[in-house]
């Protein structure tokens, strides 16, 4: 799932850039980058062949796969130049002032509307039953694929295994653990591919999705697909790739038991700083703060906040016409385990409300080569 820390470094599965020419390579070892120091986990230290060995004999043995199909699998993979360009640039990265027109704009918002209503019968069922609103499942949907326009044309085999034994290293010592987790948990959705196949009967060769290896109309990695896809219409299958009542059902499940959504409670409300507000500078965007203790900060919401009395965080923006401040409640922080960036939940909070005719998100031109749609 876009959740994930590295993908949220990377930037959101939907593909803000334009596109990047998909080249590829057969799938031969890396060349390492000069000067990486030595790697302390023993499979991350190793060559591609051994690395690839030491991947089929663990991916084998935790789900029962035969280890000759793993292997005629990746000698099927690719190393994409494309997937490495394209995760080099996260749209996250951009300022807010420069992040929010991507989303937020109003062709964006009619295809919402459009949605929403043709779909309220399904997106109602999901919404009674997890208590998550219809227009927060479209607008993840729409931020992600645009309503199903774009799921993604990488292969997710490519993807997965890409990052997982190809990614190039930058050699500094400072960014060394990061790299190594990153390639960890690539390499740990990779074999979450084969057991999602094996367990759904899915051709994991012929699935495409993002760049990071996401998959479907809301974009779910191979692990969160596993843990979070339900079955949303009772025929006995979860399919985030052409059944919509499985696909509401799941995103509205994953807020749920990701990111313990509230029902009926807040998402964020713009807040005022006085002059001599005290800087809070979260480490993440877990409501930890009462409103008492943000306004004994500095920090007042603009609009009546309810209930009066519950935890948020203070979410600083850097808007058009400067900082902006916002509280970000539970619901909030159920945004952000989709993608772990902030621009990324206010995106999707601020499209949600202008699909819904809240009135709570003016309309911003498309950014110079960006689709409007």
């Amino acid at each position: 799932m876009i959740s994930a820390s590295f993908l949220a470094l990377a930037g959101c599965a939907t593909q803000a850039s334009a596109p990047v020419p998909q080249t590829s390579t057969p799938a031969a070892p890396a060349r390492p980058v000069p000067g990486t120091p030595a790697l302390p986990d023993p499979v991350l230290q190793q060559p591609l062949d051994l690395a690839r060995a030491a991947f089929v004999r663990e991916t084998a043995a935790q789900y029962g796969i035969d280890p000759a199909y793993i292997e005629s699998v990746l000698a099927k993979a690719q190393i994409r130049d494309s997937i490495v360009a394209a995760m080099s640039k996260p749209a996250e990265a951009k300022p807010w002032r420069d992040y929010r027109p991507i989303f937020i704009t109003q062709s964006r918002i009619d295809g919402g509307r459009a949605f929403l209503a043709e779909h309220r019968e399904e997106l109602a069922r999901a919404q009674e039953k997890y208590g998550v609103p219809a227009e927060v499942i479209v607008s993840i949907i729409g931020v992600e694929t645009n309503y199903g326009r774009n799921t993604g044309s990488y292969p997710v085999l490519d993807a997965l295994y890409t990052l997982a034994f190809a990614y190039p290293r930058s050699g500094d010592p400072a960014k060394l653990d990061r790299e190594n987790r990153r390639e960890a948990f690539f390499r740990g959705e990779l074999a979450q591919l084969f057991a999602l196949g094996k367990e759904t009967g899915l051709d994991i060769t012929a699935l495409k999705g993002s760049y990071a290896g996401a998959m479907g109309w809301g974009q779910f990695m191979p692990s969160s697909y596993r843990e979070f896809a339900v079955d949303g219409n009772g025929d006995g299958k979860r399919d985030l790739f052409n059944n919509l009542d499985d696909v509401f059902a799941s995103i509205a499940n994953y807020f749920v038991q990701k990111g313990g959504w509230v029902r009926g409670g807040p998402v964020t409300v713009r807040a005022n700083a006085s002059a001599n507000a005290q800087p809070i500078e979260p480490e993440s965007l877990d409501p930890l703060y009462t409103m008492s203790d943000l306004a004994t900060r500095g920090f007042r919401p603009l609009q009546p906040v309810t209930p009066p009395e519950q935890n948020a965080t203070v979410v600083k923006l850097d808007g058009d016409a400067g900082p902006e401040y916002w509280f970000g409640f539970r619901n909030f922080y159920a945004i952000t385990r989709y993608n772990i960036s902030k621009h990324y939940a206010m995106a999707v909070y601020q499209l949600s409300q202008a699909i819904a005719g809240n009135g709570d998100a003016p309309v911003a031109a498309a950014p110079a080569g960006q689709p409007s749609a």
